[in-house]
């Protein structure tokens, strides 16, 4: 099966359509149902009895539709849903916490750069030989680097693989 994209369904995403579907459908039945228990009166008993039951029956399909459902919602959501609050603030909430803690992040990185700049340059002033000697040592590393990295020897979090031979 095929969405309107052409690409296929999977069982989750037809199980989560279904789901919401059963849901739209109570919803507008507890409407209904709403309305027949503000307007009651003992001539409409059936009808309210027949949009109860047909209540009850669109729970059961909402629950066996929800069976192949399977999400994982932080309970930190559930939480600010209970207090009234709109899920998208959560969101939004978080992802400026994100931008915040990533902010300070960048400008620890920063401040560090820069205090190495400067002990480079106070070093080299006192010690001009041994300052040319490390940054040839790093140069060659560097290259070195470039290397192991353009064959491959590089692992995804930056350490080398190493060849051991007995």
């Amino acid at each position: 099966m095929a969405d309107a994209s052409g690409s296929p369904r999977t069982a989750t995403a037809t199980a989560m359509e279904d789901t919401l579907a059963s849901v739209q459908r109570a919803l507008a039945l507890l409407h209904q149902l709403q309305c027949s228990v503000s307007a009651f009166q003992l001539p409409s008993q059936l009808v309210l009895l027949d949009r109860l039951n047909g209540l009850v029956t669109e729970l059961g399909n909402m629950h066996s539709a929800s069976q192949d459902c399977h999400i994982q919602i932080p309970l930190e959501v559930l939480n600010f849903i209970d207090e009234g609050r709109n899920p998208d603030e959560f969101t939004k909430h978080l992802l400026n916490g994100c931008v915040q803690q990533n902010q300070a992040s960048k400008g620890k990185v920063d401040s560090f750069k820069a205090l190495r700049k400067n002990l480079l340059e106070q070093v080299e002033e006192v010690f001009p030989d041994e300052t040319e000697a490390y940054r040839e040592i790093r140069s060659q590393s560097s290259v070195e680097s470039r290397r192991a990295t353009h064959t491959g020897n590089v692992l995804s979090n930056g350490d080398m693989k190493l060849k051991i031979e007995h």
